[in-house]
């Protein structure tokens, strides 16, 4: 039971760019299915999605992020996500 204010300790995670390169296959695998596709085609389409990924990359994901938001309010955009997700987390990410 916690007690009121205080936080739940979240486990410790390595190193982004350690963890990516652990887990580079499955990436690349799930990069190239269906939903990943069409959710980049979805970007695509809303427009400035190139220009959006170099702020990003800059260290302003602002851009992006209402992006994906923006997608996220859509019943595809949700749905691809949601499924994107699911198998992120069976082939174990997280």
């Amino acid at each position: 039971m916690m007690r009121r204010g205080m936080k739940q300790e979240q486990p410790a995670r390595g190193n982004p760019a350690e963890e990516l390169a652990k887990h580079r296959d499955t990436i690349a695998q799930l990069a190239q299915s269906g939903e990943v596709k069409r959710l980049m085609a979805l970007l695509e389409e809303s427009g400035g999605v190139q220009a959006a990924a170099r702020a990003a990359a800059g260290g302003k994901p602002e851009q992006l992020m209402e992006m994906m938001n923006r997608l996220m309010d859509t019943k595809e955009g949700a749905r691809l996500v949601d499924q994107i997700g699911k198998q992120a987390r069976q082939s174990g990410l997280e």
